[in-house]
């Protein structure tokens, strides 16, 4: 047996290695693919392109629309009409427009309560959310520096006053650096994307040119047959995750590795393991390459979205958080993240290797048992 499946290991590495395609695209799904996810899917906004339109032309305008600088906004007009605003956010030339009324420095003298418009392009959901949400920060930082200038001009003082001492604490990403998330959820991907396409083409490949029925009239058994397939996917994106983590993650976005790295290998081996199997599953099941990747985009997608990457489980509906649990990608997400960024240990993250050795098991014998039973027939 041994020697069968040392020649099936070496068969299927020779496979991989002479599609030269195929090796660009594995060192790129694990260099550059993370390198401009980790600069490219960031959380936080910068030099939102701003225009102004202020009626009210007076010192507390001017200080107020001070505070909308970079990095995090950047001013590209003063508007003179109220025209032009539908003008600007259509072209696309602002993201936001700041309106300051007319009334704005009597208020602001004490005469009454200031009002300030921001008209955003809705078109991009989320960046105009967190660019209301900066501006709201503004507003009040502005609000209660004005609320000090009158108690101060009446005499008051208001260090004597109760006040609410609010101190944020942020664990484990203590700059709220995006870069550390985008980049090891990239990596994730690709070991579950790369896993999956591995296998599956390397085994519809088989069955399109004739040499599966080769190998099941050789000597070598069905289970022989998957695990030689497994093990040099395995292999392969174990050791590409390993040179992604210390080329790309650390140097270029300094991501903290706060836990075990043998655990994360070893568990990341068991998921792969479970992609792998997968993948066989889907080839089985699928009668050419285009079908298979078919498949495999009907079943990533659903399993992305359940998997808590994006959206947070606690924050789903509490029918599609249920579902959760039979997406691999949740229990790895939060076993990666756990290890990673947080240094957890095997008691903190045993339920997500429960779930990712359940799926494994599973999917492997519904693989083998699909495939003989459709040789069966």
């Amino acid at each position: 047996m041994r020697r069968r499946l040392t020649g099936l290991i070496r068969k299927e590495f020779a496979q991989i290695f002479r599609d030269r395609a195929l090796v660009v695209i594995l060192i790129w799904a694990f260099t550059a693919a993370i390198y401009t996810s980790g600069h490219g899917r960031a959380m936080e906004i910068t030099n939102v392109p701003t225009a102004v339109y202020d009626l009210s032309q007076g010192p507390a305008s001017r200080e107020f629309l001070s505070h909308l600088q970079r990095p995090y906004f950047k001013t590209v007009a003063y508007i003179d009409q109220e025209k032009d605003i539908a003008k600007w956010l259509d072209s696309g030339k602002a993201s936001i427009v700041v309106v300051i009324p007319s009334d704005f420095q009597r208020n602001v003298d004490g005469r009454g309560q200031a009002q300030i418009q921001v008209i955003t392009d809705g078109a991009l959901a989320m960046p105009a959310t967190i660019a209301v949400a900066y501006i709201a920060q503004i507003s009040s930082a502005y609000s209660i520096s004005v609320l000090k200038g009158r108690a101060g001009g009446a005499g008051l003082d208001l260090n004597n006053l109760p006040v609410l001492d609010e101190r944020v604490r942020v664990k484990f990403n203590p700059n709220m650096d995006s870069s550390w998330f985008s980049s090891l959820l990239e990596l994730m991907n690709m070991i579950t994307m790369v896993s999956l396409l591995l296998t599956a083409a390397d085994l519809v490949r088989e069955k399109e040119h004739g040499t599966l029925e080769q190998l099941l009239v050789s000597p070598a058994s069905t289970f022989e047959v998957f695990i030689a397939k497994i093990i040099p996917t395995l292999i392969v994106v174990l050791s590409l995750s390993v040179l992604s983590i210390f080329l790309v993650a650390k140097p270029a976005f300094h991501v903290p590795i706060r836990g075990s790295l043998i655990l994360f290998y070893s568990v990341s081996a068991l998921y792969i393991f479970a992609m792998t199997s997968l993948g066989i599953a889907i080839a089985v099941v699928a009668r050419n390459l285009s079908q298979a990747m078919m498949i495999m985009l009907l079943i990533l997608q659903p399993m992305l979205f359940l998997s808590g990457a994006w959206n947070p489980p606690e924050a789903m509906n509490p029918w599609m958080r249920k579902l959760s649990i039979i997406s691999p990608m949740r229990y790895f997400i939060d076993f990666g993240f756990g290890v990673l960024l947080k240094g957890n240990g095997l008691s903190l993250v045993a339920w997500d290797i429960a779930g990712i050795l359940v799926f494994g098991i599973a999917l492997f014998s519904f693989s083998l048992w699909w495939f003989r039973r459709s040789l069966a027939r």
